[in-house]
């Protein structure tokens, strides 16, 4: 996006810049000008520069216009098209149908070609008079001229501002799909523990009051009731242990491949030399490389303005190595959660290491194949 919105902004103002310059430059340049149109049409340029550029980098940035800055630009634009105009310069129309444009596309989209067509009508009158003042024959060509000037201006800058439009609100979409999807993971997870919970707890409550009647009557009876809510309490923790264990699961290759997509959403260059030998690590091993790449790529994403990051992970040896680097870093500095990895890897009978040189971090994680 930040590509786009670049060569969207440099296209659009760029050629506006270029045309102004170029039309109205060799008009200024040209020895028979008047000084007096020369000095106004001087001035008028700057402005009308100016503003449109500053228009054109606050409609990409999704604000308003700014009554100052649509001012200025109407102003330069009008005196600019009056000298010339007034030198009887054909293409007088040009800088009044570039601001016209421009201001266009701060207007919502069905207002767009109505505010066009009703600037084009209104190009038409001052060629017209000039035409019909100087008796030059060419009435309905200095009538035509400028209003389809004018439209054609409008679609050249139009047409890139709305495919810029499109390009974010699918940019917009994409994160909301995100959201929502971890929102249904969310309802997912709380639907399975529902059904888990739910019905332990309720046999367990009616357990529980059946025990509280049989005390005094039946002990025995009660006392087997009280056992049997302490196997249900069992079973309840063992159930739900085992849901957050599936849950939280990870594996190495899902980490890389998730990683892969992260980073490159990110506008991340990530380059991935993954050997093909992980099936010879233990489940366990994968869990737990699986958490170093994920921390790994959380600290890219999270502490780093990084433009490119490597994973490479073999075996060498009989031992996994895993290691991520990226540049870009910031401060030096040890996320907590390599702190606590770097634990759990050593009592595996691994390593973990992190190294932070200049502007780069790189994170190393070594694990012995039948790791349990």
């Amino acid at each position: 996006m930040r590509v786009l919105r670049w060569y969207t902004w440099s296209a659009v103002a760029g050629m506006t810049v270029v045309v102004l310059v170029l039309v109205t430059g060799g008009w200024l340049l040209d020895s028979g000008t008047p000084g007096w149109a020369r000095v106004a049409g001087t001035a008028a340029l700057v402005m009308t520069v100016g503003a449109t550029v500053v228009l054109l980098s606050r409609r990409i940035a999704g604000a308003e216009p700014g009554a100052a800055w649509l001012g200025t630009a109407g102003v330069g634009a009008a005196v600019l098209g009056a000298a010339m105009l007034a030198d009887r310069n054909e293409l007088w129309a040009v800088a009044p149908s570039i601001v016209v444009s421009v201001a266009a596309t701060f207007l919502p989209p069905r207002r767009q070609w109505v505010a066009i067509a009703v600037a084009a009508a209104a190009l038409t009158v001052p060629g017209t008079l000039a035409s019909l003042a100087t008796d030059d024959g060419e009435l309905p060509y200095a009538a035509a001229f400028p209003a389809g000037l004018l439209v054609f201006t409008a679609w050249v800058t139009l047409g890139p501002l709305w495919v810029w439009d499109v390009a974010e609100r699918l940019h917009r979409a994409r994160r909301l799909a995100a959201e929502l999807a971890v929102a249904d993971e969310r309802l997912r997870f709380a639907a399975d523990l529902h059904d888990i919970q739910g019905h332990h707890l309720q046999v367990i409550a009616l357990k529980s009051e059946l025990a509280q009647r049989l005390v005094a009557a039946d002990p025995a009876r009660a006392a087997a009731e009280m056992a049997e809510v302490r196997r249900l309490a069992a079973d309840a923790l063992r159930d739900t242990r085992a849901l957050v264990q599936g849950y939280r699961r990870t594996t190495l290759e899902d980490e890389i491949a998730n990683a892969t997509r992260v980073l490159a959403a990110a506008d991340i260059d990530a380059r991935m030399d993954v050997a093909p030998a992980q099936d010879r690590l233990s489940d366990s091993g994968r869990h737990l490389l699986g958490l170093v790449m994920r921390e790994a790529t959380t600290n890219v994403l999270r502490h780093s303005r990084a433009a490119h990051a490597t994973v490479e992970y073999r075996i060498e040896a009989d031992r996994a190595r895993l290691r991520v680097s990226n540049d870009g870093a910031g401060p030096p500095g040890t996320p907590s959660g390599l702190e606590t990895l770097a634990a759990r890897l050593a009592t595996a009978g691994g390593e973990l290491t992190w190294s932070h040189d200049g502007g780069r971090f790189v994170v190393a994680a070594a694990l012995p194949v039948g790791a349990a």
